[in-house]
């Protein structure tokens, strides 16, 4: 039981500033020039070749260049400025029309003509396969033009519904119920100790600790990701020292180990990413890993994973066992979790009984110089943005049942988020309720006879806003007035949307996407589409592939075995999170990689941990960043190297 006592201390772990400030400023806007047309760039380019983009490495980059162009400027930059650069090199990294490179290929893609689901495919969503922007490798085409209008619409309505129910479910469970939001204090301190550190007096272990990571990301890099990129612009082929994404050694293994995918993902990230995540996680998904190395060739042998066969590679034998198995085990294993997290819901509600809540007059006449607005202003944004995704649902998917949307987006996503929102104010738990836009789906074409896929690709309003709330706590314990997050949503917009586009149309000119100039998506899309298409055919007519691949045998031992998991770790007082790593290894995605992390967690477990004790803790996460730094900042010389070298051979002399 958490008492009044404990949540005092949570919530003053970090004091709520009295003084606010926008923190916008000229600086912001060239941060945002700065992030669009440099940064993502490198970024989304990584996404294709490895597998990951730059991640935090972007923000600390942002944040050290100004900082040093601040002090030969004689100035510096207050600690709002630079909660803004890092707000909007967050918001920046996420490229709107990556989503549009995948649908290109989706359409054209071997996995959409092997289920037939090529025809289905809407022209909202990509042209068809015949249209002359695909062999052109170009958006700029009139066929693109209702795809690219609906992504901006659906972009717009987005950045305007983050101040709509998030903000509403703040106010409430931040000023009315007083919850202590225990992970926004760490997430404040994060942004507060780069503000110090980018007062020269002040640098300490941080700057080197981050050199360290940096120099480590640069070397790692010229040979993982400079090297091929560089060779195979002068040469027939790559020069290749690490495989790309990984080394593939299930037709050696097959013999000994049937309808297992076996093979070591040599990215030297891994090790860094298992030395920060959670100790128990990364042990929890190692054991996932061994009990299907264990249980994978048992289920061949009786005859449950009948469509693997030998001369498979890890891509179909990981879709071949996940048709059989592991598809309906894993739904069974999503729902057990959350079952667990209702579960930890209801007993959040018990633990803040007679905590002293504020009153609901708060919702009206908050803090001064918070940049709040009006509580009723949150509700009508949230009742515009979902009325709006209706509609766009109306017109697209005339057919689906109108009364889901309803549903969807003013009774489940509401409860969910409040759900989440008292999760994340109580224990900073994020609550997840698997497959419910699935099962409407298959509901709406069960009962109402809806038959199609276009539904699949609606923006259905659909959401959770309670990771909002931390995000709106962290903003208010770093002294940032709302008012300025509001002006660099306006800034940032224009540039990601244009520099989105710009980029993506370089990137796809450059070589086909996916083709061997993008190993990772070459390598794994083809995966990726065979289980999205999977799902989707449960809501076409006739006996689907879905409804041969769902067991409900199956689904029920995922469910079983999930709460007995979590009824015997509770009881012996174990971490929890082995749950949650065991689902992640359990054949869900490539397990290749899981080496490499658990070399990770055991080295920063018993090795680092105690060489430099507590502090350690911290070293990790900057050592990370400035991992991803270096390797975004290669990366992105390797994306300029290609655009310019490309760019000379299409010139005519």
């Amino acid at each position: 039981m958490i008492d009044d006592k404990e949540l005092k201390e949570y919530r003053n772990l970090l004091q709520t500033p009295e003084h606010f400030e926008e923190g916008f400023d000229w600086k912001t806007i060239v941060g945002a020039i700065f992030i669009g047309f440099l940064m993502m760039p490198g970024s989304m380019y990584l996404q294709l070749v490895i597998g990951t983009g730059i991640g935090p490495a972007a923000r600390w980059v942002t944040i050290i260049l100004f900082a040093e162009i601040a002090k030969r400027a004689y100035t510096d930059l207050k600690q709002q400025e630079i909660f803004l650069l890092y707000y909007m090199a967050g918001a920046a990294m996420s490229s709107p029309f990556q989503g549009l490179l995948w649908h290109q290929y989706l359409v054209q893609s071997d996995a959409a003509k092997m289920l037939g689901l090529t025809e289905y495919i809407p022209g909202w969503v990509a042209p068809q396969p015949e249209s002359a922007s695909l062999a052109e490798r170009t958006f700029f085409h009139r066929d693109w033009l209702v795809p690219i209008l609906l992504l901006i619409g659906s972009q717009i309505i987005q950045r305007i519904d983050q101040f709509g129910l998030g903000y509403a479910l703040y106010r409430i469970t931040s000023d009315v119920e007083k919850l202590p939001f225990p992970m926004a204090p760490v997430g404040a301190l994060g942004t507060m100790a780069l503000a110090e550190s980018a007062d020269e007096r002040q640098k300490g272990w941080k700057w080197r600790v981050f050199s360290i990571g940096g120099i480590i990301g640069l070397l790692f890099g010229a040979v993982y990701v400079l090297l091929p990129t560089i060779s195979g612009l002068f040469f027939t082929e790559s020069i290749t020292i690490f495989p790309i994404p990984w080394v593939e050694l299930t037709r050696k293994t097959e013999d000994f180990l049937p309808a297992v995918a076996t093979g070591i993902q040599l990215d030297l990230g891994l090790v860094f990413i298992g030395m920060v995540l959670p100790f128990w996680a990364v042990i929890g998904g190692f054991i996932g890993l061994l009990i299907t190395i264990v249980a994978n060739p048992i289920l061949y042998a009786r005859g449950i994973l009948k469509r693997w066969h030998p001369g498979m590679e890890t891509v179909d034998t990981l879709f071949a066992n996940n048709f059989d198995f592991y598809m309906s085990f894993g739904i069974g294993l999503g729902l057990a979790i959350g079952v667990i997290g209702i579960y930890q819901v209801l007993k959040s509600f018990r633990q803040t009984e007679g905590v002293q809540k504020g009153s609901f007059s708060v919702l009206f006449s908050p803090p001064a110089g918070r940049g709040d607005f009006n509580f009723w202003i949150a509700i009508g944004i949230y009742v515009f943005s979902t009325l709006s995704y209706i509609g766009f649902c109306l017109w697209l998917v005339p057919a689906f049942p109108w009364i889901f949307f309803l549903c969807y987006g003013f009774v489940y996503t509401p409860i969910i988020s409040y759900i989440t929102a008292r999760m994340e104010g109580i224990a900073g738990q994020f609550v997840s309720l698997p497959l419910v836009r699935e099962a409407s789906f298959i509901a709406g074409a069960k009962f109402f006879g809806y038959q199609g896929i276009e539904i699949w690709y609606a923006p259905i309003p659909i959401h959770n806003y309670g990771k909002a709330t931390v995000d709106f706590r962290e903003i208010e314990l770093t002294g940032t007035s709302i008012r300025g997050i509001i002006k660099s949503e306006i800034v940032v917009f224009p540039v990601v949307m244009i520099a989105s586009l710009l980029f993506s149309q370089f990137i796809w000119r450059l070589a086909p996407i996916p083709s061997s100039q993008y190993p990772y998506a070459q390598q794994m899309w083809h995966l990726q589409a065979l289980n999205t298409l999977l799902m989707q055919t449960s809501t076409l007519e006739g006996n689907s592939l879905f409804y041969q691949a769902l067991n409900g045998v199956y689904v029920l031992s995922g469910l079983g075995l999930g709460l007995i998991s979590y009824a015997i770790l509770a009881f012996l007082g174990l971490p929890v999170l082995l749950v949650y790593g065991v689902v992640r290894g359990l054949g869900q995605s490539a397990p290749h990689g899981l080496i490499l992390e658990i070399v990770g967690a055991l080295l920063g477990r018993y090795f680092f941990l105690r060489r430099y004790g507590a502090m350690w803790r911290q070293y990790a996460p900057v050592l990370l960043a400035g991992f991803s730094c270096g390797m975004g900042l290669t990366g992105m010389f390797a994306m300029g190297c290609t655009l310019i070298l490309k760019s000379l051979q299409r010139l005519a002399y």
